[in-house]
């Protein structure tokens, strides 16, 4: 880490534009920390709720400042061995711990956390303390208000990423939206109502279009024949009559 920018730099650089007292998540990983210390980072920080500082070759904690509303705390790749009770006097609202790749070594040195009351996950892993026989459960019944540890609870569910549950909220606003968007319901259902019954009126004339009525024919019940059939016959017999009657009356003249 011989080039590494030294955090007190780091913290300047992140404060170009913006002043501490509105800073709410600082990154200062891969920073060269000053003997093993904190340097640059104090209580003028008050709205900081994110502060990661792995791999920065810390030995200790004394010099963390009071971060009340501090929730998530990365310390990992590391060289604490100790000194964890410094966390719930300066940081009493953490939810989150990484202390993975560090030097803890035994459930002394962690039960240190039994009066951070908020914490519900904490990460040990790649630490001597994993080594342990009945670690997980011992770490489990020191510390009871955790649910997580080494991203799983006790029946070994993975704990929920953090970037997906704020995506999921982001799809339920944009869901929201939506609806929003779409207009009250009662509009589309009064214009299919009236397409409904445009065409229920089409229907009505199509069924009133003229068919053929068969009626039964008086001298074979079997049969049947068309009434407007009936009529066009008499009409052929008149016809029929109207022919004959001026030739029979040529004959009688004849006579």
């Amino acid at each position: 880490m011989g080039g590494a920018m030294e955090m007190k730099k780091r913290i300047n650089l992140e404060l170009r534009n913006r002043a501490p007292e509105k800073v709410t998540e600082l990154v200062l990983d891969n920073c060269r920390s000053s003997n093993g210390e904190i340097e640059g980072l104090n209580d003028s920080f008050k709205e900081l709720e994110f502060l990661s500082m792995a791999n920065v070759e810390l030995t200790s904690l004394a010099k963390l400042p009071t971060l009340s509303k501090l929730r998530k705390l990365e310390l990992s790749d590391n060289i604490i061995s100790g000194g964890l009770e410094v966390l719930a006097e300066r940081c009493p609202n953490l939810t989150y711990l990484n202390l993975s790749g560090n030097k803890i070594k035994d459930l002394g040195t962690v039960e240190a956390l039994q009066n951070l009351k908020n914490l519900k996950s904490l990460d040990l892993f790649n630490c001597e303390i994993t080594n342990l026989e009945d670690y997980r459960d011992s770490i489990f019944e020191l510390l009871q208000q955790i649910t997580y540890l080494d991203g799983f609870d006790q029946e070994d569910n993975e704990a929920p990423d953090s970037e997906d549950d704020d995506d999921e909220e982001g799809d339920e606003d944009d869901d929201d939206d939506e609806e929003d968007e779409a207009g009250p319901p009662g509009e589309y259902e009064e214009e299919d109502d009236e397409d409904d019954g445009g065409s229920d009126l089409g229907e009505g004339e199509e069924e009133e279009e003229d068919f053929p009525i068969f009626v039964k024919d008086e001298e074979d019940d079997d049969d049947y024949v068309e009434e407007g059939g009936e009529e066009e016959e008499e009409e052929g017999i008149r016809g029929e009559k109207r022919k004959r009657d001026p030739e029979d009356e040529g004959e009688e003249e004849d006579d």
